[in-house]
């Protein structure tokens, strides 16, 4: 973007005329209109301020940093991922600062980065994640007022989960009634639309979208719903919970591995050292197993490759947790268990 076409789109979004414009800096109206029609430019002498009139920096102002493609901004993503496995989650946090310092209102690259970053947080159980959730918190506050809905609602979909989980309820409260909220569904109105057209492939791709995410939303349902029956000692009602969220997850042709997470909450939770170890021996060797949606019926024109290596990336990490978090410390002393984590690499 030239800097003509920029002074004119900041101009706009702050809602300023040619006017005040050229009263803040002491020049002509006519001036400005030139300058916007990129016939003139401004003084050389004048940029500093208009670049705070405009509230941006000076780069921006000058194009001297252009955004990021979106082919540039997931090269860079990839090499973050690459430099996490390599070298370290320090080091590509680091990295990943210091781009967003060189394209400071790139927020589709703040937005790509800040969630990579959240992720491989889990699943390279980065040590003390607290000391980079709050820069991460940060970028989320600076795209919480951003214009496109979804990088907006995810932004604010993060606040509430720090909020929540720093127990701070009242603000996660607030900041949940921001979310907008529609009786229209855009995604079935498209669906529907293009069926209509018979545009059968788009149509598709977007009800099968809709039973990817609805069978996730059914999952987290389940699990939520058998933590509140363990709570209360409705030890009847989790099973059977659990027996549910196996069924669904096979039925939808979900990976085969993620049939076992209830009924391993449970055990776990029960202390059943048996039953834990005999669900991770099923569970840990199919997540290194091939999983391609396209192979179902129901997600035949899925995109994107298998989901392989996010399975074993999930599987080294959950590994870890078993080594180290408490709550597994019972069933570490069993001979089936270290036999397990051996031939699992862990």
């Amino acid at each position: 973007m030239k800097i003509n076409q920029i002074i004119h789109k900041r101009r706009k979004e702050l809602a300023l005329t040619q006017e005040q414009i050229a009263e803040f800096l002491g020049v002509s109206t006519p001036a400005v209109n030139k300058w916007e029609k990129g016939n003139t430019y401004p003084d050389i002498t004048l940029l500093p301020a208009l670049a705070r009139l405009l509230k941006i920096d000076m780069n921006t102002l000058m194009s001297f940093k252009e955004d990021l493609t979106d082919i540039e901004i997931e090269n860079f993503v990839n090499e973050l991922d690459r430099t996490v496995q390599e070298k370290s989650y320090k080091e590509a946090f680091q990295m990943a600062v210091n781009k967003i310092h060189e394209y400071p209102t790139c927020d589709n690259l703040i937005y790509s980065v800040t969630l990579y970053l959240e992720g491989a947080l889990f699943l390279y159980s980065v040590p003390e994640p607290e000391q980079y959730r709050e820069t991460l918190e940060y970028f989320y506050k600076r795209l919480s007022v951003n214009e496109v809905p979804e990088i907006r609602d995810t932004a604010i979909s993060m606040l509430i989960s720090y909020s929540r989980n720093r127990g701070e309820y009242s603000k996660a409260e607030d900041l949940i009634h921001t979310l907008p909220f529609s009786t229209i569904d855009r995604e079935e109105q498209l669906a529907i639309l293009y069926q209509q057209q018979k545009k059968y492939t788009d149509a598709e791709k977007l009800w099968e979208h809709r039973i990817l995410n609805g069978v996730t939303e059914i999952q987290t349902a389940l699990i939520n719903m058998l933590e509140v029956a363990l709570h209360e000692n409705r030890n009847t009602d989790a099973d059977f919970l659990a027996d549910v969220y196996e069924a669904v997850t096979r039925q939808f042709s979900f990976p085969k591995w993620q049939r076992y997470n209830a009924h391993l909450q449970l055990a776990i939770e029960r202390k059943d050292k048996n039953k834990s170890l005999s669900l991770l021996s099923k569970m840990l060797p199919a997540m290194k197993k091939e999983w391609t949606p396209q192979d179902s019926i129901l997600y035949r024109n899925a995109e994107g490759a298998d989901m392989t290596a996010l399975s074993s990336k999930v599987v080294v990490s959950f590994c870890e947790e078993l080594n180290s978090r408490e709550e597994f410390a019972f069933m570490r002393d069993c001979t089936e268990f270290k036999e397990l984590m051996t031939q699992m690499s862990c």
